[in-house]
């Protein structure tokens, strides 16, 4: 990444360090993208999801809407030319055929180079993969042993591929992931080495709790207490400092979108909670308009997990997301520590940009 000197007294000259990443995981899967509507000057990398993965080659799952959406997505940058898109392969529901396309070093080599086709015809700027996960059950995908090393030499393939296309185009190209928070990546994965093929690593530093029936905060920053081993943004990125990631290559998860529960008593405070049932709640915008002007919810703020939640009493009602405050101190949380920027997912479930609009208040 580019720094830019500035000079200073005494003929003296800094780096000038580089604009923080903000990343937007922007979904394919309902169809035509509403890209008009993306707050493009505030974003510098869109990640489309998702690339599926069929015959052990990335694959347009929906080839018209997808090509689409490139062409829509690419329009952004006359309203930013620095924005870069990436295609983003696999996801929580099409990563079950990741670990058959890199088993053997050919079949390695042509999902590779099938991934930087799509890079090359629709003039993309790189390859996000999210592969949940590798020698680890996810949705209903296929896992071995074997993935450990097939993850690391994937990216090196990856690499190797799109550096062959920046000496026919002169365009850099990116090599991104996204991964968990959770300590179980580590066994099956060789952080150290993978980093070395990546550009920066998308750390999912949420969805800590999915299901029942012990529920909490699912994206907050710090530990709230109570809880052992309690999974946290901070933990997450420890983690992966310990397996040998550097700092500036690490992008902090947050959450446009929140998790709810019915707590099994209506002591919200009492840790470890226990629910009897999972509740649907929606993005951001939907969770500022409609639940916090709503007064049978009340905002609770942890100072320790520097998290807010939702409470509803009568139905023992408990949410947890990100808000406009929680991010803000993961903003500076990034800087403090040196990382890479931020990115969230997805972009439309705050269409009112009211959390993009805070990154950026953090992020000048």
């Amino acid at each position: 990444m580019l720094c830019l000197t500035m000079p200073v007294l005494g003929g003296m000259t800094f780096l000038k360090p580089p604009k923080p990443i903000v990343l937007a995981y922007v979904g394919g899967f309902r169809g035509v993208v509403d890209a008009d509507n993306i707050m493009a000057e505030k974003l510098t990398h869109i990640n489309y999801a998702f690339v599926d993965v069929k015959n052990n080659r990335a694959w347009l799952h929906n080839l018209a809407t997808d090509t689409t959406n490139f062409r829509k997505l690419n329009g952004l940058k006359k309203r930013n030319p620095a924005l870069k898109i990436l295609i983003s392969i696999g996801g929580w529901a099409w990563s079950e055929n990741f670990s058959d396309a890199v088993l053997s070093d050919t079949s390695r080599q042509a999902f590779a180079r099938s991934a930087v086709d799509i890079v090359r015809q629709y003039d993309l700027d790189g390859v996000d993969i999210d592969w949940e996960y590798p020698g680890m059950k996810g949705e209903d995908n296929v896992f071995r042993p074997e993935d450990k090393e097939n993850f690391t030499l994937m990216f090196k393939a990856l690499r190797e591929q799109l550096d062959g296309l920046k000496q026919q185009t002169g365009k850099p190209y990116l090599v991104t992931t996204a991964l968990p928070g959770f300590k179980e990546i580590f066994t099956h994965t060789e952080m150290g080495k993978v980093q070395e093929y990546l550009d920066f690593i998308n750390v999912m530093s949420y969805d800590f709790y999915v299901s029942g029936p012990t529920v909490g905060h699912h994206t907050n920053l710090f530990p709230g207490g109570g809880v052992a081993n309690e999974p946290s943004g901070d933990r997450a990125v420890q983690l992966y400092r310990e397996a040998g990631v550097p700092m500036e290559k690490l992008v902090l998860g947050l959450a446009f979108y929140g998790r709810g529960w019915q707590l099994t008593t209506d002591n919200h405070q009492e840790v470890p909670r226990q629910a009897v049932k999972t509740n649907r709640v929606g993005g951001f915008t939907f969770i500022k308009d409609s639940l916090l002007t709503n007064p049978a919810f009340v905002r609770y703020w942890d100072k320790k997990a520097k998290a807010p939640y939702l409470y509803q009493p009568e139905q023992k009602f408990f949410i947890s997301y990100d808000d406009e405050e929680s991010v803000r101190y993961k903003c500076r949380y990034t800087r403090k520590k040196g990382m890479a920027g931020v990115m969230f997912w997805e972009y439309f479930n705050d269409p009112k940009g009211y959390l993009l609009t805070e990154i950026n208040r953090q992020f000048p």
